[in-house]
């Protein structure tokens, strides 16, 4: 298992500081809104949305219960198309594998898509640990690894930067990557692109080696499928000789037929456009390099684990691996928002990530087990998935699991796992709370104690309950329970 960002503070800790960033929470609000505001309307276009987002559901629900099935069939038809398929069971395999393929080469330099899975298992920092440098090519992801930076986005990696940061970045630290930036680079968008377009061209012409990742697998055809909007991704995938795609395990669907459903739900939810501007699909080697051909002489796919099978073992928290990575989830988060994407400790930032990392990563660590407290299960996540991941009841879930501990699956054997530290007074409360819901004759007698003595309530909560009380009302009690109510009113009746 990664330990990407993990030795962070939890996420409490962390969140408390990335709000006191005005600069950052500008950033986020204008990026967020603008997105989310778009996308509402592509969407909107669509009559039959629900349809399409409970059939995209279904397709992966239907593949995650016959995942081995079909994986094994993935595995079939890549290598029966030239290609080379390895397992990888964590990061550390997934790494080693990558770094042996690249050494094999003789190379000393790879150029990457725009890839979470390389993110999430530290590819870069792998190789570079090996001596062979990655150079990000995606804008946003080049962004962040001039500026020495994390993403905070699953789709716009650098959206806590504005122009004027990015220009400072571009005109500090490119030259240090190759080509420097232009002299009197300014902010202006069609600048900091033309700056970054060639920048990357030397790299593109000059690698040999490519590593992506990869938006969909059809387990049919072998056929793996990139979805981009620079066409930068579409240059790392044709130009260099030999290509590594590192793809979880989740990623499969069945047949060529199911991209229909996703090619319409994906761009409306990420990008608000009706169609992809750049979608790269390749069938094992595809044209051989030579006479008419082009495209990779080799091709390699690292299927990745990395604790998928394990959350494939819990039932409720399977639905959390249907993701397709949109990223419509962290655009309506009011808590992301805010606290931005550095504070959950993960390349999975948001609602999504305080339900994936937790998983993938298991509830250990500090940030991990605070992961799952990072909402106010408003549930506006679960109503703009476009796969229907039901978020809220998955972190509820989590929650339970941190606090109280139990049976869960780790590396494939079932464990019970102790609960976290600190959570002492919330289990003695929900013990106090089931013994008294167990108990009719009880809770109508602290009902209407309550009822009694509502005037005597105070204004704000003692010990652990003032800080919910310092920017909030404590609610007046009724002078009647509703259960007295309802038999005052309509006992008779029944």
């Amino acid at each position: 298992m990664t330990t990407a960002h993990l030795g962070m503070p939890s996420f409490p800790a962390a969140a408390r500081e990335a709000v006191r960033d005005g600069v950052l929470r500008a950033n986020l609000r204008h990026a967020t809104h603008t997105i989310r505001d778009k996308r509402a309307r592509a969407v909107a276009e669509l009559a039959d949305w629900d349809r399409l987002r409970a059939a995209g559901a279904a397709v992966k629900d239907h593949t995650l219960r016959h995942l081995d099935h079909y994986l094994l069939r993935l595995e079939a038809a890549v290598t029966a198309a030239g290609g080379t398929v390895h397992w990888a069971v964590d990061a550390d395999e997934a790494n080693r594998i990558v770094t042996e393929l690249v050494r094999a080469t003789g190379e000393r330099e790879v150029v990457k898509v725009k890839s979470m899975a390389t993110q999430e298992i530290g590819l870069n920092e792998a190789l570079e640990a090996a001596g062979i440098t990655a150079y990000e090519t995606d804008l946003a992801e080049l962004i962040v690894q001039l500026g020495h930076d994390r993403p905070s986005h699953i789709l716009v990696p650098a959206i806590h930067r504005n122009r004027a940061e990015i220009r400072d970045v571009f005109r500090a630290e490119m030259g240090r990557w190759g080509r420097p930036a232009p002299d009197g680079l300014g902010d202006d968008p069609r600048e900091l692109a033309e700056a970054a377009r060639l920048h990357l061209r030397e790299k593109f012409l000059r690698a040999k080696v490519a590593v992506s990742g990869a938006n969909f697998m059809v387990a049919e055809t072998g056929t793996m499928v990139v979805l981009e909007s620079e066409g930068n991704g579409r240059m790392c995938l044709t130009l260099p000789e030999t290509l590594i795609s590192v793809v979880g395990i989740e990623k499969v669907v069945p047949t060529f037929r199911d991209l229909e459903i996703f090619l319409q739900t994906l761009p409306r939810s990420s990008t608000a456009e009706r169609m992809n501007p750049y979608t790269t699909m390749w069938t094992g080697l595809g044209p051989s390099r030579g006479a008419d051909g082009d495209g990779p002489s080799a091709f390699h796919l690292v299927l990745l684990d990395n604790g998928r099978t394990d959350t494939l073992a819990d039932e409720t928290g399977r639905q959390a691996l249907r993701c397709i990575r949109c990223s419509a989830c962290l655009n309506v988060c009011p808590v992301y928002e805010r606290a931005g994407g550095h504070a959950y400790g993960s390349v999975y930032p948001g609602p999504i990530g305080a339900v994936l990392s937790p998983q993938l990563r298991g509830t250990g660590s500090e940030i991990d087990a605070s992961l799952p407290y990072a909402s106010t299960l408003c549930g506006a996540c679960y109503e703009v998935c476009p796969v229907a991941i039901d978020i809220p009841e998955i972190l509820v879930h989590l929650r339970e699991r941190v606090a109280q501990g139990g049976p869960v699956t780790r590396d494939g054997i079932r464990v019970r796992i102790r609960p976290a530290h600190g959570h002492t007074a919330e289990r003695a409360a929900m013990r106090a709370a089931r013994l008294l819901l167990d108990r009719p004759a009880a809770l109508r007698a602290g009902e209407r104690l309550l009822a009694r003595a509502r005037r005597l309530a105070p204004r704000r909560l003692p010990g652990p309950g003032r800080a919910w009380t310092d920017t909030r009302d404590l609610p007046d009690l009724p002078a009647e329970s509703f259960r007295d109510w309802w038999a005052r009113e309509r006992g008779t009746q029944q």
